[in-house]
């Protein structure tokens, strides 16, 4: 990538979907990837992991709950203002718990694929 660019609202580019959220890609370079998520009111994702990926969250508007952990039963909340990591290989999914339409800026370190859909929650999984 040359120069400064900017990747529009409008003109953000398909990825890897998990069902319940729309994911958008902004940019993908090397072992970074930019992009955002929507997810309209008590939506709730598809469980997945990120491979090799740390990921780095932002909630623009509205509210997210993440599980994950042995079947799912850790979670944490956040709301706009609020910036969530969640490790690689780490299974999880969101939940839109709120009654507004969620949109979360995220940021992705590590290469490779950017997105694994799974049947569920591995054991040992952990959210930090």
């Amino acid at each position: 990538m040359s120069g400064v660019r900017v990747a529009r609202r409008g003109g953000l580019g398909d990825t890897t979907q998990t069902a319940g959220m729309l994911r958008s890609e902004a940019f993908a370079q090397g072992e970074v990837w930019a992009g955002s998520v929507i997810m309209e009111a008590g939506a709730m994702s598809g469980w997945h992991h990120h491979g090799v990926n740390d990921s780095y969250l932002y909630v623009v508007s509205g509210s997210a709950r993440f599980e994950y952990g042995d079947g799912g039963s850790e979670s944490v909340e956040a709301g706009a203002g609020d910036f969530v990591f969640i490790p690689a290989h780490t299974v999880h999914r969101e939940v839109n718990p709120g009654d507004a339409r969620s949109m979360v800026a995220l940021f992705r370190v590590g290469g490779g694929e950017p997105v694994f859909n799974v049947e569920g929650p591995d054991k040992g999984s952990e959210l930090r």
